[in-house]
């Protein structure tokens, strides 16, 4: 299990990767059986029929593929591959791993969601697990007992949703339009100010959803003020947009209620369990603990808990944060927001002729975001990667080495120490 080869095949690469150029002599055989990280792909309504097929260099097929789940989550198990081509599953060489990388692709707008805390997830697993639930069922909440903070680092410009904006704003934000809803919303919580009182909205809105109708007139009272050149922090716009793949839903009104947040190519951000968010439109890396618990609000024709929703909202207002990297070596980023996970991206190029080392050790997945290559451990076995192709690694590899022109990311568990700065988004 110690050898990188015994996890990853090596990958050609039709653009070669010159070690001769970079004074180094890799071994030209392996010496050993030599396996490839194939991952489990998921397809949503939301996900994207061109970004995930670009990412893995294949041609598209039309199929609306949202993400690329790389871990062993049960309901998406990473697997295997020997040199013949048999598969076996990731997790009989690195157990149950306790986090998941995934690459996420939005062609529009996800649900409006929000994941639980620990002792809500192991509460809210057992119950369903003792009622007799089955994991595939459409109202199944907790598909395992765990909670689910995670952390976005942006691969596009990536557009989301996230958290609730101030009581003020919101009364601007509702005040501002002709409509009596709105105007019954904004004066039920001047009443009822601050977290909590958002929150009660939101449940009042979810548990007895307005007509289509009503989510209609609203958007054209967004789109009249649009019109007249106004927008409060661009909530009039978002409901437009959502409106276009989402008319007469709900949750084109609670998105009034909150932030937009757009990440550039390479930031990213943390998003605490409880924190209500919904991606909109993006390419996007996610690390997270391995956990598939969602709680949705609107947006969706999923099973929506509205109990269980506010429940996780009312535990306080979680935190939502920009993480600024650590800058390590020059090459690499690595972003720690404190806690079960944590995301380094490294770039490489013939200027660094020994390689860049990455950080971390222990149980790592690596994924090729850029360029092509080479990823060489303790052992000096070495593997050539392109832009989509991931491998996970363990303590037995000891230090991995990048050479090649490209850039890799990395999650893995920190092992405590400094961890990135965080700055608040609400």
């Amino acid at each position: 299990m110690g050898d990188i080869r015994s996890k990853v095949r090596t990958l050609p690469s039709p653009t070669a990767f010159d070690a001769d150029l970079l004074g180094w002599n890799p071994p030209t055989e392996p010496g050993g059986d030599v396996f490839a990280l194939s991952c489990h792909t998921q397809t949503y309504d939301w996900g994207s029929t061109d970004a995930i097929a670009a990412f893995q260099r294949r041609a598209s097929d039309d199929v609306r593929v949202a993400e690329v789940w790389m871990g062993t989550h049960p309901l998406g198990t990473a697997r295997i591959r020997d040199a013949d081509g048999a598969e076996r599953p990731l997790t009989e060489v690195a157990g149950d791993l306790g986090f998941m990388l995934k690459v996420l692709a939005a062609d529009r707008p996800l649900s409006i969601q929000v994941h639980p805390d620990e002792d809500r997830a192991q509460a809210g697993f057992a119950a369903e697990e003792a009622a007799g639930v089955p994991l595939d069922a459409a109202h199944r909440v907790f598909k395992d007992p765990r909670p689910k903070p995670e952390m976005v680092y942006a691969l596009s410009t990536f557009d989301t949703l996230v958290g609730l904006r101030r009581t003020s704003e919101v009364v601007r934000v509702l005040r501002t339009l002709e409509h009596p809803l709105t105007k019954e919303l904004s004066e039920t919580l001047l009443e009822n100010p601050g977290f909590g009182g958002i929150v009660k909205l939101i449940e009042a809105l979810v548990t007895d959803p307005p007509p289509a109708e009503v989510v209609v007139e609203i958007v054209a009272e967004c789109q009249r003020a649009l019109d007249n050149g106004l927008d409060i922090k661009r909530a009039y716009a978002t409901a437009v947009e959502i409106a276009e793949s989402s008319p007469g839903d709900v949750g084109v009104i609670i998105a009034l209620l909150m932030n937009r947040l757009t990440l550039q190519p390479g930031e990213a951000a943390y998003l605490a369990t409880g924190i209500i968010h919904a991606h909109l439109r993006g390419l996007c890396l996610e690390v997270m603990v391995s956990s598939d618990n969602v709680l949705r609000a609107g947006l969706t024709t999923k099973h929506i808990d509205a109990q269980g929703l506010v429940q996780c909202l009312q535990e306080g207002t979680s935190r939502a944060a920009r993480v600024e990297p650590q800058v390590v070596n020059y090459s690499t980023d690595v972003f720690n927001p404190g806690g079960a996970f944590a995301l380094s991206v490294t770039q490489s190029s013939p200027a660094d002729p020994a390689g860049v080392v990455l950080p971390a050790s222990g149980a790592r997945i690596l994924v090729c975001t850029d360029g092509a290559v080479a990823v060489v451990n303790a052992r000096d076995d070495i593997l050539r990667l392109e832009r989509g192709d991931a491998v996970y690694a363990d303590d037995g590899d000891g230090t991995l080495r990048v050479l090649g022109t490209g850039e890799v990311a990395q999650a893995f568990v920190p092992a405590g120490g400094r961890t990135g700065q965080l700055f608040d988004l609400l």
